[in-house]
């Protein structure tokens, strides 16, 4: 078990009521709002030696976007907490890269703080509302149901590592810094399916989002490489790189087969654990604290 998820569980058996606590989003369901709260740290999220102040500021939110979509709500609100050594110049970058997601997701910035530090720390926390929908819980995947994605994996992590072999601008680096989200898709799902489902984003990776939803609900999930998109090469950036913010739902075989778009990619059976081509797969995961 990494750190993160020590400092989890010790957060968990330490608070009163920690009922909120387990996936990306807390569901306040008197509100039918889902609340989501990230943070990207300088030199550990992201190097301004790779990215500008409005690359920065577009990543920061769509991938807290991202985790409102991955519960099947929609994203209507967020606050920015943006700290570090700034001038004018980084400021008006940054608000302009925030207000081009705005338009895109139409969603509203509603406030925030500004203060100073020694690297740049941006948080961000993002309400969704799901209201007539149906969200999602890792708890939910069952025996028989359709392991199902939309998006590829990798790309990411093979964008960083170009990155810092000295490539500035391929096909991998633009998904690294700009990542593709889905929320056509995962609007589809909330709207139509019948029967509860689990839905992740890869923000830790492919392998990641499988064992947290095997090890919630109770199932083991048989994977079949050859069917995960990925343009990579590198079988360790399909299976473990992060930051792809691709979805990964499990969900019942007649709401799979009433989603165009769904991608399937195995099976979820009796047991535990996750398996790729019949071998069992090693539990790794982004360690924040390593």
């Amino acid at each position: 078990m990494n750190k993160e998820l020590k400092f989890l569980k010790i957060i968990s058996n330490t608070l009163k009521n920690p009922n909120y606590l387990g996936d990306d989003c807390a569901y306040l369901d008197e509100y039918k709002l889902a609340i989501s709260s990230d943070s990207l740290i300088e030199d550990v999220h992201f190097s301004m030696q790779f990215m500008n102040p409005y690359e920065i500021a577009r990543k920061s939110l769509l991938v807290n976007i991202s985790d409102i979509l991955a519960s099947g709500a929609k994203p209507i609100y967020a606050t920015i907490n943006l700290s570090g050594c700034l001038d004018e110049t980084f400021v008006d970058e940054f608000y302009k890269g925030i207000n081009s997601i705005e338009n895109e997701f139409d969603i509203k910035i509603i406030g925030g703080d500004l203060t100073k530090s020694d690297k740049i720390v941006i948080s961000v926390t993002i309400f969704g509302s799901y209201k007539d929908l149906n969200p999602s819980s890792r708890k939910n995947a069952k025996e028989n149901y359709i392991v199902a994605c939309v998006g590829e994996f990798g790309s990411s992590a093979q964008g960083l590592e170009d990155l810092f072999s000295g490539i500035y601008d391929n096909y991998f680096i633009n998904q690294h810094k700009n990542p593709k989200l889905y929320p056509r898709i995962s609007s589809l799902i909330a709207k139509t399916a019948k029967k509860p489902y689990a839905m992740m984003d890869s923000s830790d990776g492919l392998v990641d989002c499988l064992a947290q939803i095997s090890q919630k609900s109770n199932v083991r999930i048989d994977i079949e490489y050859d069917k995960i998109p990925h343009k990579t090469k590198n079988k360790d950036f399909v299976l473990y790189g992060g930051e792809d913010y691709s979805l990964v739902i499990c969900i019942d075989e007649d709401d799979f087969n009433n989603i165009e778009g769904l991608i399937k990619i195995g099976t979820c059976k009796k047991g535990s654990s996750v398996y790729i081509d019949n071998e069992k797969i090693e539990y790794k995961s982004f360690d924040h604290f390593e």
